[in-house]
Formats: structure tokens, C-alpha cells, sequence
């Protein structure tokens, strides 16, 4: 019997702790559960991460594959090498730095971001890089910089079941971070605290809310807009917190709308703009996700809801803003990956930060691109002109980018690298697929949403022809630019390089150590020593006495912006890019279900997405369904057949068939599809928040029409 081996789950970004452990024979994983002994879980996990470790669906990639003659062929792994080398090195001959893009993913370790990132920046020196984040979490992080000068959230688990109110807006945890939802509905159930979730669906998470106020689609920054108005209307502004620890508020006072107004342009009642009011008198949790980050007013209504927080004084422990991160390790890819930021968030730009960095990969300065780039929508649209080559590692851009019609044609006209575990819809562009190892079979380091690094460890061996991400990523370089790694780049002397040159910086990690992380199992950075690991942020309470209320009569803050003040924010709303009309009468938005992983390469189903709409959408829309029995679109269904009906959702760039379902908990006008389909984004657009980059997923105009026929038997017959 093998051993069990402790690992980080990397199916989200909690990062609960798992064991794991090999079969006796053959490759992949026997058991996988909870670990009781991680600080994070304390055994805890949920069916989804257990079983997309040990059983995910999908087809392996356990060969190297090469293009000849229009197909993909197996290969050794040194021929796919080299001709992934040869491809990459000679755009970066005939052209220069620009002429290769790389996209990496949150579902690499921190040594394999931090490696992408310098083989990316140091290494080729193209500013056409993206870590991933800037698809689910740039204008979080770009609002985190406005307001505190620094990335992500001051608040941890801990102060979960400290706070007295949970807001979850924007996001569906229940769905997405259900071990974390269990901690807040815990919290929620206590007396006289509470759940309110903001949500145009009424989402699992509403489900078992105390209140749902279900905005119009787009209408967030509105919203947090006029609960701000109201707050200062009925006296409810922390001001001694605001006059000692902030910048700005009487300039954003001076702009706020009228609170009615902002809330009609929202679409809730004034009932429901004072409960939001209300619930931030006492210690609030505002939680937001992709609902928030994912639109072109995505920076400024994160922003917003930071400065809720900062007018209430919620930000102290068990209180605060908590941005939710979408994939496993977003939040390393953001320390580490030199994407928006080099290693430990140094400024980008800074002279000195730069020549620091190019010190430590003996590398010169002036291979350093000159910004951080354009995000992945921007790199798109330079394939085919700066850039001839994309490398691109453990992402599928072909179903996880918006107008993904697009994003195939540009493919088309590059020399791509594919480098994944997983035979995803991008390997189908590939020129050259690299197999990588996933969970289980990789050794390295994660960071969750709350700041926490643990162990990710390999409980089993791969086949002769698949490598780790780290490995790969190495051989490529060794090739292309030699001496960028001084060895085989091993998980634990890349994590310490990484670790030293974050010393000093505000996300601080040279106090961890890989011996440190197996005795602790867990440790939360700032870390710059090795007997520190941090808590809430910003924030110290000193060893004075209380007031009144409770607070300490010494607390003070700190923050990472010029005047060591937090800064509230004056961002103004721009209109939506594709608003409804008589030709696309309906708001399409998507979302995350709770059985699916990311664009489905672990949860692949052959069916259409099913559309949900509400009842009366669904009447209105009645005439263009269809119900196909046995291939036979309008035939009436048999005793015993569930009568399934079928459309087509159309937008200004594609038309996708769809299983049409009635669901009271989708608002009218409204169509929801699920992120994890790989036909989804063929329907959003790409238009971006001007300042994060980040695309606006979340609504698009669309209209329903009847099936073709052809695609609805094709449908049946897959499913007889």
C-alpha cells in the first residue's frame, strides 16, 4: 500500500488541504480526501475537488504531439521540443521580443508562474504576456491598488466568523468556494448576524440568503453607489475613521448621485438600498466575484464597494472587502508571475524595481518590456501583426475568451504551443502540444485567496512522455535562451529565488521556506521572517483599552500609498457596450455551475449549454422552441419522454444551439449560460475595462430563434 502524501486541492482557490494517495499499480491517484491536519480545512472538502483530483473526465494528453500535413501527430517529447523551440526562436529572430505572446493560467504553481513570467519577461522580453488573472481578477486588483496602494484583501478566513453581516455580491459561492460558504453560512446563522446576497439570479447562494436584492444586470456600480448616498443621508459615515485613515471622501461625496436616482438606474427599491445601509452599521464582509470584475465598469464598481466598506469603517478584523478569486492560484499568479507586477507586486515601471529584478535573473534591463502589456483581448488582436508565435500553458483561450469566433481565427495565423494535461479546444490549433502533468503528479506551492501559501506535492508518476509544467517551461528556455536557468529548474531552488526577491516588498514571502511548510503545512504572507505570518492587513489595534463600543482607543492604519492613507475612489460608470434592442431583445450573462470546472476540459459534456430563462421569458420565446424526439424536431414526445425543447441564442458574433430550461430564479429578459461550455463565449464580446483590461463577460445582447434542424437531430442522435 503506498503512502498517503499531503497536498494543496487546486480545484479553487480556498486551498483546502488534501491526502492522496497512488494505487498500487499504474499511474493517477487511489484515494483523495481532507485533511484534517491543514490549518485552511481542517479536513474539510468538497465532492467536486475530490473527485476532479482523483477522476476528472476529459481526454488525457499522454503523448507530445506535432503538426504534419494538417494533423496532429504523437511524437517523442525532445522532437516536440524542439520544433516548439524552433517555432518560437525564430519569431523572436526574425522579428524581436514582441513577435511571441505567452498566456499562462491560476492553474500553474507559483514555480511555474514565476518561471512562465521569467522566461516571458526576462527571457524573450514581450510585453504580449498574461497570467490568466486578467480574464477573473484585474479589476479587483487594480481597485485593491487604488485604494490601499497594495493587492489583495485585508481580511481572512479568520474573520469570517467574526463578521456580525455577510454581503456576497456579485458571486455565488455555494457554487464556486463551497468549503468557504459553509464558514459564512455558519457565521450567517448565528443570532443577530445575517446573509445578503446582491444578484441579478436569485443563485444557490440566494437560495439560502435572509435577503436577495436582485439588481438589473450591470447595475452594480449604481447600486453601491446609492447605498453610499444613503449611508451619508441618515449620519451612518465612520468619521473619525474616515478623517484619520482615508483621502478623498468629501471630493466623492460631492459626486455621488442622488440615492433614488442611482437606485431606480439599478433597478431595486429604496427598501432595498436602506437594508444594504443598514447592514453595514455592524462588522460587514462585503464579498464580490466575477458578477463585479468581469465588465467594463468592473474597476470602478469594485471601487465602489471598497469605499462602502471604507465610509462604515469596515475595515477591521471580522469586517472588510474580500474579492473572491476564481482559480486555484490566481492570487500567486499575481505575486509571482511578473505580469501586472514584478515578484512580490514591485512596481512595474520603477527603475529600481526593474534593475532588481534583472540582478537576480542576470538578465540586462533594457529586455524588459517597457509596460505590462495590453491583457489577453489586446494580444489577440496582435496576432498576425506584432506577434507571429503564442506559447500558451495550462489555458484554453479558444473557450475561456470572450468572442472566441475570433480568438480561433487569429489562432489560425500563428505558430502555437500548446502546453497542457488535458486535450482542450486550443490543443485542436496547436502546431506543437507539450503533455504536463496535473494535481497529483506535480511539485510546487499555492496561494489562496487569503494570502495562504501550502504545498502542492505529486503522490504518483506520468507516463515517459508528460512533464511538469516547471520542467517544460525550463527545457523551452534552455533552448531559446540558455542561461536563463542556471540548472533544471527543481520546484524548491525556484521557490526560494522567487521567495528572496520578494524581501521587502509589500506581499513579502522570504520568511517561507519549504521546511517551514512542512511543519506548519500552511503560511500566510506578509511572511518576512520565518517566525511571521500575517493577519488582517492595514491594520493594528495596539495594547491600549477599549472604547464604548469595543474598538481599541489606539488603533491605527497603514497603508501602501503615498500618503500612507487609504484613497477612496472617483470612478464614473460608462455605459454597457451591447445594450438590449428590438433585434436582440434579451441580456445574456454567464455563470459558473456547481459540477463544472472552468471551461469544462475536467467535466466535458457532449449536450448544447442549457439556457435558463425565466417563465415568462420563456413564454414570450415559446413559438421558437422546439421539441425533438428521436431526431424529429416538432414530433410530440412519448409516455414516459421528458420533452426537452431547443433554440438557438444569437448575438451580434455567433449563434449557439441551446437545451432552453424554466427557471423562476432567472429574472425576465435574461438568458443564463454556463462559463464552462466551450460555445459560450463564442456569443460575448470583447470589449474591456479601459483600465484593468479585464472583458465584460457578464452581459451581451442577444435574441432566441428556432433551432436548425440539422443541429437538433445531431443533438438527439448523441444523446440516444
Amino acid at each position: 500500500m503506498t503512502d498517503l502524501v499531503p497536498t494543496t486541492c487546486m480545484r479553487c482557490a480556498v486551498g483546502c488541504g488534501h491526502v492522496q494517495q497512488a494505487p498500487d499499480r499504474g499511474y493517477g491517484l487511489g484515494t483523495v480526501r481532507g485533511d484534517p491536519s491543514h490549518p485552511v480545512n481542517r479536513g474539510l472538502a468538497c465532492q467536486r475537488g475530490v473527485s476532479e483530483t482523483a477522476d476528472p473526465g476529459g481526454e488525457w494528453l499522454t503523448r507530445p504531439l506535432v503538426r504534419k500535413d494538417g494533423e496532429l501527430v504523437a511524437t517523442t517529447i525532445e522532437s516536440a521540443l524542439e520544433r516548439a523551440a524552433e517555432g518560437l526562436g525564430t519569431a523572436l529572430e526574425d522579428v524581436g521580443s514582441d513577435s511571441v505572446a505567452v498566456l499562462g493560467s491560476g492553474q500553474q504553481t507559483n514555480e511555474a508562474a514565476y518561471a512562465l513570467g521569467k522566461l516571458a519577461r526576462g527571457g524573450f522580453g514581450t510585453r504580449y504576456y498574461d497570467a490568466n488573472t486578467t480574464l477573473c481578477m484585474a479589476s479587483a486588483v487594480t481597485a485593491y491598488y487604488d485604494a490601499f496602494g497594495s493587492d489583495a484583501p485585508p481580511p481572512t478566513y479568520d474573520d469570517i466568523p467574526e463578521a456580525e453581516t455577510h454581503v456576497v455580491w456579485g458571486a455565488n459561492p455555494s457554487a464556486a468556494h463551497p468549503v468557504m460558504f459553509r464558514w459564512i453560512r455558519q457565521s450567517a446563522d448565528e443570532d443577530d448576524s445575517e446573509l445578503i446576497v446582491v444578484d441579478p439570479v436569485h443563485s444557490e447562494t440566494a437560495e439560502v440568503a435572509d435577503h436577495h436584492v436582485p439588481l438589473e444586470p450591470g447595475g452594480d456600480l449604481a447600486l453601491a453607489r446609492a447605498v453610499l448616498a444613503r449611508v451619508i443621508e441618515t449620519d451612518r459615515v465612520d468619521e473619525e475613521f474616515v478623517e484619520e485613515a482615508t483621502v478623498g471622501f468629501d471630493e466623492l461625496r460631492a459626486e455621488l448621485p442622488d440615492a433614488a436616482e442611482a437606485a431606480e438606474m439599478a433597478g431595486v427599491s429604496m427598501a432595498d438600498v436602506d437594508r444594504l445601509a443598514d447592514a453595514l452599521e455592524d462588522p460587514a464582509l462585503l464579498y464580490w466575484g466575477m458578477g463585479i470584475n468581469q465588465s467594463v465598469n468592473g474597476t470602478a464598481a469594485a471601487g465602489a464597494l471598497i469605499d462602502l466598506c471604507l465610509a462604515t469603517g469596515n475595515l477591521r478584523p471580522g469586517s472588510g472587502p474580500f474579492s473572491l478569486t476564481g482559480q486555484a492560484n490566481s492570487m500567486g499568479t499575481r505575486v509571482c508571475s511578473s505580469k501586472g507586477s514584478w515578484p512580490g507586486h514591485r512596481p512595474f515601471a520603477d527603475p529600481d524595481h526593474r534593475r532588481a529584478v534583472a540582478e537576480t535573473w542576470g538578465v540586462p534591463v533594457s529586455r524588459f518590456p517597457d509596460d505590462t502589456g495590453p491583457g489577453p483581448v489586446g494580444i489577440v488582436d496582435a496576432i498576425g501583426e506584432d506577434v507571429d508565435a503564442v506559447y500558451a500553458v495550462a489555458t484554453n483561450p479558444v473557450a475561456g475568451m470572450p468572442d472566441t469566433t475570433h480568438v480561433r481565427e487569429k489562432l489560425e495565423d500563428s505558430f502555437l504551443v500548446v502546453q497542457d494535461a488535458f486535450r482542450s479546444e486550443t490543443v485542436e490549433y496547436a502546431d506543437v502540444v507539450l503533455p504536463a502533468a496535473t494535481w497529483g503528479e506535480s511539485e510546487g506551492t499555492t496561494t489562496n485567496m487569503e494570502r495562504t501559501v501550502s504545498r502542492v506535492r505529486a503522490a504518483t508518476e506520468t507516463p515517459s512522455g508528460v512533464r511538469t509544467d516547471l520542467a517544460l517551461i525550463g527545457d523551452l528556455a534552455d533552448r531559446i535562451v540558455p542561461d536563463l536557468f542556471d540548472e533544471t529548474p527543481d520546484p524548491e531552488s525556484v521557490f526560494d529565488e522567487f521567495a528572496e526577491l520578494t524581501a521587502g516588498t509589500p506581499a513579502d514571502l522570504s520568511g517561507i521556506s519549504y521546511d517551514r511548510l512542512e511543519a506548519e503545512r500552511a503560511v500566510r504572507w506578509p511572511a518576512p521572517a520565518p517566525d511571521v505570518s500575517a493577519g488582517y492587513r492595514y491594520y493594528e489595534a495596539g495594547d491600549g483599552g477599549e472604547t464604548d463600543s469595543g474598538a481599541p482607543t489606539d488603533e491605527s492604519w497603514s497603508f501602501y500609498t503615498q500618503s500612507g492613507r487609504a484613497r477612496f475612489s472617483t470612478g464614473e460608470a460608462r455605459p454597457l457596450p451591447e445594450p438590449t434592442d428590438e433585434s436582440y431583445p434579451f441580456t445574456l450573462t454567464t455563470a459558473r455551475r456547481p459540477d463544472a470546472y472552468n471551461t469544462g476540459v475536467r467535466t466535458r459534456e457532449d449536450e448544447p449549454p442549457t439556457a435558463r430563462v425565466s417563465p415568462a421569458t420563456a413564454a414570450a420565446i415559446a413559438d421558437e422552441l422546439e421539441a425533438p424526439v428521436d431526431g424529429h424536431v416538432g414530433d410530440e414526445p412519448e409516455e414516459g419522454d421528458e420533452e426537452q425543447q431547443y433554440g438557438r441564442v444569437v448575438s451580434r458574433r455567433a449563434s449557439v444551439t441551446v437545451s432552453v430550461e424554466t427557471d423562476e430564479a432567472i429574472p425576465d429578459g435574461v438568458v443564463w449560460l454556463p462559463i464552462h461550455h466551450p460555445d459560450v463565449n463564442d456569443l460575448t464580446l470583447p470589449d474591456a475595462d479601459p483600465r484593468s483590461n479585464e472583458p465584460n463577460f457578464k452581459q451581451c445582447a442577444v435574441r432566441l430563434e428556432p433551432p436548425r434542424e440539422r443541429d437538433v437531430r445531431a443533438v438527439a442522435e448523441a444523446s440516444a
